[in-house]
């Protein structure tokens, strides 16, 4: 098997992500050459031509003789891509590995989707990725195939390095849900939170912008903390909360409002919906 940096790689959408995943390949020294893109927008083409890939309206020819095809359009549009590629690959001798990051999308699905007239079926890993991959800080999940090899799971992983700061592959597909509610969902948590932090201390009488700026770097610091302390999430808010204090003040306050309780049933709410997603687009 190649390496990734030998390796021909076609994604078959060139949206955010599959941007970001691009731009962090080609930054870790993968040859503009070896990466093919289809993209059915014109404004999504020239930006991809921009960074020095090659771009291509056809699935079909992105995909030919592709080693790895990262599925990156939108869930609804996969079965018809998939089954583009099946007929097409007809023919080939050896199978690409197929890496979807389309959500929802299960991989029962992909496999009878992508399966041949002949019955061979490519290997295939689903990712559920995240959107600080934008600013390679991204986090994802990753679950593949009985069929897939060790050796692919490593490429997988050095083709997620790019823009991913941790890769956690699960022993069960849908856990991927979970890590949807967790990681997939997790910035808009972040993000409304900031927002409701900004809105306090302006009403209190910070301007917007200074606001803005330390919760940013609250936000970031703390994050900076999780990843590098050996210490976990418990003991760091313990380390940071001292006793009757203000930090304890406002604790208090999460947890005579049911803050532990909220959390939870957000991400089981996300969890839920990424699992009806998955099943009603598997009907498609």
């Amino acid at each position: 098997m190649p390496s990734l940096h030998s390796s021909k790689l076609a994604f078959l959408g060139g949206g955010n992500m599959a941007s970001a995943i691009i731009k962090g390949l080609v930054s870790h020294g993968v040859p503009n050459q070896n990466v093919y893109v289809s993209e059915p927008w014109e404004v999504n083409r020239e930006k991809m031509a921009a960074i020095g890939v090659r771009t291509t309206t056809s699935n079909v020819e992105a995909a030919g003789d592709a080693d790895i095809v990262i599925i990156a359009v939108k869930p609804q549009v996969t079965k018809g891509v998939c089954e583009e590629l099946s007929a097409a690959w007809a023919k080939r001798t050896t199978l690409p590995i197929i890496v979807s990051i389309a959500a929802g999308i299960t991989l029962e699905s992909l496999q009878k989707w992508v399966q041949t007239a002949d019955g061979r079926v490519a290997h295939v890993v689903r990712v559920m990725p995240n959107t600080p991959a934008l600013v390679t800080e991204g986090a994802s999940g990753a679950y593949a195939s009985a069929d897939v090899t060790g050796e692919e799971k490593e490429l997988v992983n050095e083709l997620l390095s790019s823009v991913s700061k941790t890769t956690e592959w699960v022993d069960k597909e849908g856990l991927l849900n979970v890590v949807t509610g967790l990681s997939g969902s997790g910035p808009a948590y972040f993000f409304a939170m900031v927002e409701h932090l900004v809105a306090s201390a302006t009403a209190l009488g910070l301007s917007k912008e200074q606001a803005t700026r330390l919760a940013a770097q609250t936000c970031l610091g703390a994050g900076k903390m999780l990843v590098e302390s050996s210490d976990d999430p418990t003991q760091l808010r313990k380390n940071v909360t001292s006793p009757n204090g203000t930090t304890y003040a406002a604790l208090q306050t999460f947890e005579a409002l049911g803050f532990a309780d909220t959390v939870d049933k957000a991400v089981k709410a996300a969890t839920n919906r990424a699992a009806e997603l998955g099943d009603s687009l598997g009907k498609l």
